[in-house]
């Protein structure tokens, strides 16, 4: 890969000195974006808009356009795997991600077969090397996927759940069905965050959105010893490049030493734990990204400020920092005060570095 203009990202997941402290926002691409409304409106809808590589592209260089941000993230769902097993992903209105054919019995998940990335998912890969020709080295581009045991919530739960019914009735009433799912969607992910690495991505992250929904025992078995598998397949140098894994549990910073031991270069961190306790746990070990409460940006321009200058104080000096907020943007955050956070964390993270 050729030098990038921009390269403080990838040199923070490493633990390499930095001038400031890289700072990009999950779901940057996204609906608190006046330009990114107007081109979903225009395309139809969201999944028109992910298998068009084209939008696919224009959507995800939208932010950069606008902020300074440090990374660009392939603008694409967590469910596109499933999708490409024939469950029929769609979205309703309010309700959010919904499958046509949930799985409810073990003849429906024996039927499932690994996607082929460039074949099952292409218009995935070609957006990656569309974004790829279109950044022009400017930032990295981060690819990411969904983990088996996020995956499977929604495969079995049919979409979105509070309860996770069905999903954990299955992990303890039938638990080698739902192994047997799970290892079916790490040889699905490893092919696929592989795919999306020989296209052209920089750095991986995996979410695992509801693997803080998990018992302590229930999270190493169904969650972590899964995405330990992924981590242990993925292609982690590519042409001459070493490519980074970030491991994101949303709600998992109880478990952070089991994950930072799961081979990852970075751990994401929610804002529910402090990050200088998640440095002073885990950060010889790993770099750390996060983990300002998104509703932050809701606030004032001074009140921004000052919790961009906590969360920096939390972390200390030193390098191995990636600012990003605890999950992703919210939808009703105007963008000025997005652009009031990122300058914040350029600005005053020059004194940590």
């Amino acid at each position: 890969m050729t030098k990038l203009k921009n390269d403080r990202f990838l040199c923070a997941l490493s633990r390499k000195p930095v001038d400031v402290t890289p700072v990009w926002m999950m779901r940057q691409a996204g609906r608190y974006l006046p330009e990114y409304r107007a081109l979903r409106s225009k395309a139809g809808d969201f999944m028109s808009l992910c298998q068009n590589p084209q939008l696919a592209c224009e959507v995800t260089l939208q932010p950069l356009e606008r902020f300074p941000l440090d990374a660009a993230i392939l603008f694409s769902d967590i469910l596109t795997i499933p999708d490409a097993m024939g469950l029929g992903l769609y979205f309703a209105s309010g309700e959010g991600p919904r499958f046509h054919k949930p799985l409810r019995t073990l003849k429906d998940i024996e039927k499932l077969t690994v996607p082929n990335p460039e074949k099952d998912l292409t218009y995935v890969m070609d957006a990656v090397r569309t974004i790829r020709k279109e950044l022009n080295d400017r930032v990295p581009l981060i690819g990411f996927s969904g983990s088996p045991w996020t995956l499977a919530t929604y495969m079995i739960e049919g979409g979105t759940t509070k309860d996770f019914r069905r999903v954990k009735a299955m992990m303890y009433a039938q638990p080698e069905q739902l192994h047997l799912l799970l290892d079916i969607l790490a040889q699905s992910v490893v092919s696929y965050l592989n795919g999306q690495i020989k296209a052209g991505v920089h750095a991986v992250q995996i979410f695992d959105t509801w693997g803080g929904v998990l018992s302590p025992a229930c999270y190493q078995e169904f969650s972590l010893h899964y995405m330990k598998k992924i981590v242990s397949g993925l292609i982690r140098e590519h042409k001459g490049c070493k490519v980074p894994v970030i491991l994101f549990t949303k709600n998992g910073g109880q478990w952070l030493e089991s994950i930072a031991n799961a081979g990852a270069d970075a751990l994401g961190v929610d804002w529910t734990t402090s990050i200088g306790e998640a440095r002073s746990r885990v950060g010889a070990q790993v770099a750390l990204q996060g983990n300002m409460d998104p509703s932050v940006l809701y606030a004032s321009p001074e009140r921004i400020r000052a919790e961009v200058k906590r969360v920096l104080d939390s972390y200390g000096l030193g390098n191995g920092h990636i600012f990003n907020l605890g999950h992703g943007i919210h939808q009703f955050v105007e963008p000025e005060k997005a652009a009031i956070f990122i300058d914040a964390v350029h600005e005053l993270s020059v004194d940590y570095h």
